[in-house]
């Protein structure tokens, strides 16, 4: 029984890492929403931020891709804008969704927020996955989890619990 149950965990995860991989990323500056993906260079963010080490994209909705009444997926997005805004660290507006717009939730890019920090944040609003990567390297996708024993990988990934 633990190892169907294990299985079907596994591939959960693995479903939601293929549906993240195909989700459209995008982020606001001055009125301009520009796209990021996954495993491809950020140029538009390197530009604006010429000094930046590292950048994240990160939500507090729908933890695990568990759909939640939008007031409360709004409550905890209230709670992480806050804490980004005490953290002073600079932050834009983004989002992520799926190419059909089946889903779609509201984020946040961060800029330069020490990796600790920054799945301490994820954590805390029981994120599956984020994108998180050095500002010279293409953007990265991390998942807070074990990689499933049948996943056949992506050059982008960063499975947390390996």
């Amino acid at each position: 029984m633990q190892s169907s149950l294990l299985c079907a965990g596994e591939a959960r995860i693995a479903e939601l890492v293929r549906a993240y991989l195909a989700a459209e990323y995008r982020w606001e500056q001055d009125g301009e929403w520009l796209n990021l993906r996954i495993g491809d260079a950020a140029p538009e963010l390197r530009q604006r931020y010429p000094d930046a080490r590292h950048f994240g994209l990160l939500s507090a909705w729908d933890p695990y891709s568990i759909p939640r009444p939008e007031p409360v997926n709004r409550s905890a997005d209230d709670a992480l804008h806050a804490a980004l805004q005490a953290s002073g660290r600079n932050f834009r507006p983004a989002f992520s969704s799926a190419a059909n717009r089946s889903w779609r939730e509201p984020s946040w890019l961060v800029v330069d927020m020490p990796v600790t920090e920054f799945d301490a944040l994820s954590r805390g609003h029981g994120q599956l996955a984020t994108l998180y990567w050095p500002a010279r390297s293409p953007v990265r996708m991390r998942v807070d989890a074990a990689r499933p024993r049948a996943y056949e990988g992506h050059h982008a990934l960063d499975w947390l619990q390996d």
